[in-house]
């Protein structure tokens, strides 16, 4: 018995003293991961070595990835980050696809990650609209991305009613389907919108509105031109900030003869070609004191001639049909400054119409009248390349704006980047 019991506390030490090295064979391995984590940390971070990796992100990530942490997320939604991804991005042309449908349009159900404008400012339908079976158009909007020699079409899951009437640093000026006159102002990319009180009420042949930033004040500004009932052209602006309009004076009578070429905002002002065809001058409103004034051309502005903005000046892009070629004509200021010759492009084809720059590459966008295709120029090379698409239905240009897909915001100093 005795022996029986010896036996039984010898199996028990075995036991205790195999049970205690496992134990500190687990301690040490727990000790190796534990120092194999800290070497893995990543080291501190500057802000601003943070801002230069995440400001190279997509957008489509930047939406995921400010939701990493609070450092992120202030980063990422501070004006700072906001106008340095601005400054980086390439332009785009952003247009709408119509889709006939039956209303209430703005109710009926979307796809699961596609956003109605209208619903999102009113998610409850009137009365009147239950009742209401108009068929009118819906908009997806779109956008066009020039890349390596291709056009790719993209979509931001957007529909809305309304037409795109201007477009400045990434926000996009819109009609209010649900208020006569109304409009809305709306990031395509954060789905921030506002809406804006209703102006003066005309038809859109007699109308044109332009969208610029006030760069003295930081604020953004609707400018609407309108022809009144006596043939005047009146206009009235409206600041974003404390949207009331606001009637300011007009451009010289009988100076505009029509309103369907939209202004480009350009030397800190909007710039208008003001007749259909053989324009001497144009209209400009400078957008700080909302004073007009006519600039005379270099030539007269004929069909397929038309004004761009460039590196942030005025470019008159003017053909010679003698000669086939195309010159291009810079103007830097509104005070005292004069129209500079700055390139001509040798035999090219007659009916190349400048669309836009792209802010980057800095090439020059021209689309043909005959058949709406895409021709890109590179300055440095002095080179004109046709870009290719993809085949199927194709906004006309008169529905193709610039754009540029940026997070700017209208409100200033929303957040600070800690």
């Amino acid at each position: 018995m005795a022996k029986s019991i010896g036996s039984r506390s010898a199996n028990l030490l075995r036991l205790v003293e195999e049970r205690a090295l496992s134990k500190k064979v687990e301690g040490k391995k727990a000790e190796e991961e534990d120092e194999e984590q800290q070497e893995t940390v990543l080291p501190y971070l500057p802000k601003d070595c943070m801002l230069k990796i995440l400001i190279r992100l997509p957008l489509q990530s930047l939406s995921s990835t400010k939701f990493v942490c609070k450092p992120w997320y202030n980063m990422i939604t501070s004006d700072i980050f906001a106008d340095v991804h601005f400054r980086r991005s390439e332009s785009v042309l952003i247009f709408q696809k119509p889709v006939v449908s039956r209303t209430p349009t703005s109710y009926q159900p979307e796809k699961s990650n596609t956003l109605s404008v209208e619903a999102s400012l009113q998610p409850r339908p009137s009365y009147s609209s239950i009742f209401d079976n108009r068929v009118r158009r819906k908009f997806y909007i779109q956008f066009m991305e020039f890349k390596g020699g291709k056009i790719e079409t993209e979509r931001y899951n957007l529909c809305c009613l309304g037409k795109i009437r201007a477009t400045c640093n990434g926000l996009i000026l819109l009609d209010n389907d649900l208020k006569k006159g109304g409009l809305i102002v709306m990031n395509p990319v954060t789905r921030k919108l506002i809406a804006l009180p209703a102006g003066t009420i005309c038809r859109p042949h007699n109308e044109s509105f332009g969208f610029a930033l006030n760069e003295v004040t930081g604020d953004y500004k609707v400018v609407h031109l309108f022809r009144d009932e006596l043939g005047y052209v009146s206009c009235e602006t409206l600041n974003l900030g404390t949207r009331k309009w606001r009637e300011v004076n007009g451009p010289a009578f009988g100076v505009f003869g029509w309103f369907g070429y939209r202004p480009i905002s350009a030397i800190g002002a909007l710039h208008w070609i003001p007749q259909i065809n053989h324009s001497d001058c144009i209209v400009s409103m400078e957008v700080n004191s909302e004073k007009f004034q006519t600039i005379s051309l270099p030539k007269s502005c004929t069909t397929h001639d038309g004004i761009v903005e460039m590196g942030g000046f005025l470019c008159f892009v003017a053909h010679d049909y003698q000669e086939l070629n195309i010159d291009m004509w810079i103007l830097k200021g509104l005070c005292n400054e004069a129209w500079t010759k700055h390139h001509r492009i040798t035999r090219s084809v007659i009916d190349m119409v400048p669309h836009f720059c792209l802010r980057i590459s800095g090439d020059m966008v021209f689309r043909r009248d005959e058949d709406g295709s895409f021709y890109a120029y590179d300055f440095t090379h002095k080179v004109m390349t046709k870009i290719e698409r993809e085949k199927g239905w194709f906004p006309p240009s008169s529905s193709c704006l610039p754009h540029v897909n940026s997070l700017v915001s209208w409100e200033k100093g929303q957040n600070v980047c800690d």
